[in-house]
């Protein structure tokens, strides 16, 4: 193993991690369901890290699911402005 496949599958792992603890977590607070922006910017982010050999398509992917994440945190805390 070279040390990109070394990177990916730490980061791989990691993520499987944070989502067992978010699993976990969910299981005690009141469910909240993944918007599908929310889930896309997952997917892009993903992407990027499974096809990171190319750095330019990597970062791409991941520049992508990072923007879509910060647009729906937006439009999420302005849902709650607007309940309060």
């Amino acid at each position: 193993m070279d040390a990109l496949q070394i990177y990916v599958a730490i980061a791989i792992i990691i993520l499987a991690i944070m989502a067992f603890f978010i699993i976990f977590r969910a299981r005690k607070k009141k469910k909240e369901k993944l918007t599908p922006l929310a889930a896309l910017a997952f997917v892009f982010v993903f992407a990027g890290i499974v096809f990171g050999e190319t750095r330019a398509v990597g970062y791409s992917l991941m520049g992508i699911g990072v923007v879509l994440a910060v647009i729906d945190i937006i439009i999420k805390s302005k849902k709650n402005k607007k309940r309060q």
